[in-house]
């Protein structure tokens, strides 16, 4: 487990790194889509319908009872405590790993999210929910953090011809999780649904199994350079006022916090997480409360629809989020590797700036009755949503060097904490107070959109104002000698070959171990496009 026996020996394929990374993506990933066990387990003890506590019941109570079936609202606490711990557990442990290497943190990862799900599924067996709090929030919640950062330094060392396309494919992974997970958890909650449960904890216990093993897989499978290690071939680009973003030196991770630099990607990263994340948490509701009957064909407005046609409307709606999903995972691909080419920078630029004008524009759309235009809005900003998370790991390896990057990128991650709490209480509060006052339901969300986009236009402020780190913050030769010496950072074997290409016989590995994680994917992609299938209808 140890770094210094997982350093590369020559001719070893880089490719086979970027499917290990997604192995513990995928499996991850299905913090996204946890709400697919929500009205299942808010009838655990009723089974047909829920049983509601006693209105005198606190909240504390509520924790231990297990006579009456939980509340949406408690469950969603589980979707909260993912993603403190995940930012919390990555900042914490972040700069452990760079010591450590890529598969003891993959390990800890898989025991933490898999031990989770395992201990949640004996909190929803004996109805203790603080047990699935304890089990899938907090503990799972720091298998999410590790596993989303153990690739990313690795991967960024393997590729550093190709930085964004690298950590777009594994963080790609993550937001295509969901996309495996929740039918494979639907499949799985009606096979062993019955008379006497609604079959969840079952499938808990099943879904940990099958991700120990693909998470393990993908965790033995890392691989490190040896320091100095490159492509055949390639040369690093020579230093020019073009690239001048790019260093070649590197910034320790107690020290890169503590820059001007650290803290304006930290509010880049935010600002366009919390217009995203409060995107997609209303996408469902958005288009049918804008569009109501006109997705129908009719005029109706949302309050003047029957009971079948809401219905239909839903099932609309639930085929535009998985198309929103789609986008969201191409885009973390798509824009990290355009950032290869345009510089991070410039994606950022493109992200604030057309996201501004798509969010600005969204209003006017839905008062034309625009339905195609508005879905078409909606899905070029949340590729865009998913491009800023899977381009700001190049951005700070370009901006901090690659020695330290996975434990920066680990404290950069409370950004999104942050906004997991901005984003979605913008939306939903700013909502509720104009329903309240009075403001038709389909023109609701007309200022929400408007701040949003003007949290975009802070958020193009503070690319603007990043410029390179300067000297002073950089380890000296002695310091760097001494970070590579703890972190076990050699050749293999003492080789002193630094420059190979792949041997040809690792070629039906790589095959394989891409078709592993490639079939599930494909066939996540192929479920949610048959619920896209309906928009088109």
């Amino acid at each position: 487990m140890s770094k210094e026996r997982i350093i590369a020996k020559p001719g070893f394929n880089r490719w086979l790194v970027p499917p290990a990374a997604l192995a513990i993506h995928l499996c991850i990933g299905m913090a996204y889509g946890f709400s697919v066990f929500w009205l299942p387990l808010s009838k655990a003890v009723g089974i047909t319908a829920p049983v509601a506590c006693t209105p005198d019941m606190g909240f504390f109570a509520q924790m231990f009872a297990s006579s009456c079936d939980w509340q949406i609202s408690m469950l969603g606490w589980i979707y909260t405590l993912f993603f403190i711990f995940l930012g919390c557990s990555a900042a914490i442990w972040g700069g452990w790993l760079e010591h450590a290497g890529p598969r003891k943190a993959g390990v800890v990862s898989a025991l933490c999210w898999c031990g989770g799900l395992l201990i949640s599924a004996l909190g929803i067996y004996t109805h203790q929910i603080w047990l699935m709090w304890l089990g899938s929030g907090v503990i799972g919640g720091i298998g999410l953090g590790l596993g989303y950062i153990s690739p990313v330094s690795t991967l960024i060392k393997w590729f550093p011809d190709k930085r964004g396309m690298a950590t777009g494919m594994a963080i790609m992974g993550f937001g295509g999780g969901a996309m495996v997970g929740a039918p494979l958890a639907t499949a799985l909650m009606s096979h062993f649904a019955s008379a006497d449960g609604v079959g969840v904890w079952q499938s808990f216990a099943v879904m940990a199994v099958i991700y120990f093993v693909f998470m393990m897989g993908g965790a033995l499978g890392y691989r490190v350079p040896p320091t100095g290690w490159k492509p055949e071939g390639w040369t690093a680009p020579a230093k020019k006022a073009s690239n001048a973003m790019i260093t070649d030196r590197h910034v320790h991770v107690s020290v890169a916090w503590k820059t001007p630099q650290f803290r304006l990607v930290w509010l880049v990263l935010c600002l366009n997480v919390s217009a995203g994340i409060g995107i997609l948490g209303m996408a469902s509701p958005l288009l049918q409360e804008v569009f109501a009957g006109k997705l129908l064909g009719n005029d109706l407005t949302f309050s003047e629809l029957n009971a079948d046609q809401l219905k239909a409307i839903a099932a609309i709606a639930a085929g535009f989020t998985g198309l929103l999903s789609l986008f969201n995972i191409g885009g973390r691909f798509f824009w990290a590797s355009c950032s290869d080419y345009l510089g991070r920078k410039a994606t950022y630029f493109i992200f604030f700036a057309l996201g501004f004008v798509l969010y600005a524009s969204v209003p006017t759309l839905g008062h034309w009755g625009s339905i195609a235009l508005f879905v078409a809005a909606f899905c070029v900003v949340l590729s865009m949503y998913g491009g800023g998370f899977a381009t700001v790991p190049a951005y700070l390896a370009d901006l901090f060097g690659t020695q330290m990057v996975g434990a920066i990128h680990g404290r950069l991650l409370t950004a999104w904490a942050a906004a997991g709490v901005l984003g979605p209480v913008l939306v939903n509060y700013l909502r509720e107070y104009q329903l309240s006052h009075g403001v038709a339901r389909a023109d609701a969300y007309d200022i929400t959109l408007y701040i949003l986009a003007g949290l975009l236009v802070l958020g193009f402020i503070c690319n603007l104002m990043i410029r390179p780190v300067a000297d002073k913050y950089f380890m000296t030769d002695a310091e760097l000698a001494a970070e590579r010496a703890i972190g076990h950072d050699k050749s293999s074997e003492g080789t002193t070959v630094l420059e190979w290409k792949a041997a040809a016989g690792t070629t039906p590995f790589v095959i394989a171990a891409w078709l592993a994680v490639g079939i599930p994917l494909a066939w996540g992609v192929w479920v949610t496009l048959q619920k896209t299938a309906v928009l088109f209808n």
